[in-house]
């Protein structure tokens, strides 16, 4: 199976992700590919990102300059496929999100695997612009980012009295997105195990030495 770390890009108080959460990580248990892992940001109080050369000590064990971001490297690493809920913040993804994105730093722990997204508002935009930024940041983080993604508008309404959708396409766009994530997810767990090329900055470096 294909471990599913579903990442929950929310932590204030009185949060819609407890409503959206529950609902995605059940339907993508029953879905049968995954195994599946919520990392609650919650439950991750990472520091703002400040990792540099000089934190890292020995880069083949790093250390980083706390040891919650050595266990959240770990963690990520340890994934095959990924999955971001998120609400939107001011036409972009909550800062605790992107922080622990970038936190991710020199394990490549997200490089060449697949991401997803989950986005919901308490409007009608339904956090679109929110995974619209969260895909160019995946893409920067070398993760592979779906097309396929599930939006929740009115979240507020959007779940019956036992955590179901009341809108049908909303479990089609689960569906789908689900099936994607589990092709691509073999697809570039395939690859992984065939070969890696080295992250590009470290050939442009190389290149860049050989031209000295």
């Amino acid at each position: 199976m294909l471990r599913l770390k579903i990442v929950v890009g929310s932590t204030r108080p009185g949060r819609a992700a407890d409503r959206v959460t529950p609902w995605i990580a059940d339907r993508a248990r029953r879905h049968g590919a995954f195994e599946v892992e919520v990392l609650d940001l919650r439950d991750w109080p990472l520091p703002i990102f400040c990792e540099n050369l000089q934190t890292l000590g020995d880069p083949h064990n790093p250390t980083y300059s706390d040891p919650i971001v050595k266990t959240w490297n770990e963690s990520i690493a340890d994934g095959d496929v990924f999955l971001f809920v998120t609400p939107e913040y001011n036409h972009s993804v909550p800062a605790v999100l992107k922080n622990a994105i970038d936190s991710v730093f020199a394990s490549f722990g997200f490089r060449n695997k697949v991401a997803a997204f989950v986005g919901y508002s308490g409007g009608i935009g339904a956090g679109v612009r929110a995974v619209e930024h969260l895909t160019q940041v995946a893409v920067e983080a070398e993760m592979m980012p779906l097309r396929s993604s599930v939006l929740v508008p009115l979240v507020g309404t959007a779940f019956d009295d036992k955590g179901r959708p009341n809108n049908r396409a909303t479990e089609v766009a689960a569906t789908i997105m689900l099936d994607d994530l589990e092709w691509w997810g073999r697809v570039l767990g395939r690859a992984r195990q065939d070969h890696q090329l080295q992250p590009a900055a470290f050939r442009a470096m190389s290149a860049a030495g050989k031209h000295e």
